[in-house]
């Protein structure tokens, strides 16, 4: 019989993620997705303090702005189309009043600087080796363009050099921080097809060689590989959003799965599997909700809750108690 379809096993990790770990996640949109995986089954995780970032200079800027707690000031802003704007965050940070920004912003990592004190795993996703140089603020790498003119901005490529040297810098500090942090590196498989199809997989090799350089440099460094997964195991555009970029909900769940195998410790298979039954439980529409079947539903799930809660006190169950009040 013949197998039309490239199969491979992610390596394990020599250190396991375990259900009681802190987790931070920074990094492009595919960060968001594992980051929502991940605090559906009930993980303490922290997503993206500074919003969707894709290139690894702005990742490396703003894990360093947590660990310095750094304090942002309007004139680190940018004023345009009636709103200010921070270039080293997402534009959910953006507003129309510039005082609220940066309440926002500087409490975002005033969090971040908490939380990476007791963090025990930094989940890193670059998506991009391009670039864009504010020409007007000495050529500073930015996160977010927020639609400024393009003639503020240079587009260059960076160096395998420039990216083992900035993450090498950040993960020494990161170890006299917190010395017990992991990190884990993965490349975001969403393809940056606006920068050329060709300008994308080199962009995504330099990518590649700059991380397994760090990897094999530094003790605690670890790979997950959710690009290769992707590109080359799914490979089919089925398994794309309606823009054929964006791995969609099949290939997220698949590259859990795969990601749950290699990196999270077996010992707490049963208690996700027990919190994916809740959440699909969760998800349940009844047809007559006040129907005796259905409150007999609802029962059995607060008992199973409530049995959960006792074995787990560590886990925050409130939000599924009430649902099911």
């Amino acid at each position: 019989m013949m197998d039309f379809r490239i199969k491979f096993q992610p390596p394990a990790l020599q250190d396991k993620i375990v259900h009681r770990h802190n987790i931070l996640l920074a990094g492009s949109c595919f960060t968001e997705h594992i980051g929502r995986l991940l605090l559906e089954r009930k993980f303490n995780t922290l997503v993206n303090p500074n919003g969707i970032v894709f290139n690894p200079v702005s990742i490396v800027n703003g894990i360093t702005s947590w660990i310095d707690n750094k304090r942002y000031t309007e004139d680190e802003l940018v004023q345009h189309n009636e709103a200010w704007h921070s270039t080293d965050h997402h534009s959910r940070f953006s507003g129309t009043h510039s005082a609220a920004v940066l309440q926002q912003i500087n409490q975002a990592i005033q969090t971040a600087h908490d939380f990476l004190k007791d963090t025990d795993w930094l989940i890193i996703t670059p998506g991009t080796a391009f670039v864009y140089e504010l020409k007007d603020r000495s050529h500073q790498i930015v996160a977010n363009c927020h639609k400024l003119p393009a003639n503020r901005f240079n587009k260059r490529l960076l160096t395998t050099e420039e990216i083992i040297a900035g993450f090498g810098n950040l993960v020494y500090r990161l170890q006299i921080m917190n010395p017990r942090l992991k990190v884990l590196f993965t490349i975001s498989p969403v393809r940056h097809i606006r920068d050329g199809v060709i300008e994308n997989n080199l962009s995504k090799a330099i990518l590649i060689q700059a991380v397994h350089h760090l990897v094999a440099k530094f003790d605690g460094l670890y790979y997950f590989p959710s690009y290769e997964i992707v590109i080359d195991e799914l490979r089919d555009y089925r398994f794309y959003a309606d823009d054929m970029v964006h791995p969609n909900e099949t290939a997220i769940r698949y590259v859990w799965q795969q990601f749950q195998k290699a990196c999270i410790a077996p010992g707490d298979t049963p208690l996700i599997a027990e919190l994916e039954n809740i959440l699909a439980a969760m998800q349940h529409r009844p047809f007559d909700t006040s129907s005796a079947a259905h409150q007999a539903f609802r029962q059995t799930q607060r008992t199973k809750i409530a049995a959960l809660k006792t074995a787990y006190p560590y886990i925050d169950f409130e939000k599924e108690l009430d649902y099911f009040a």
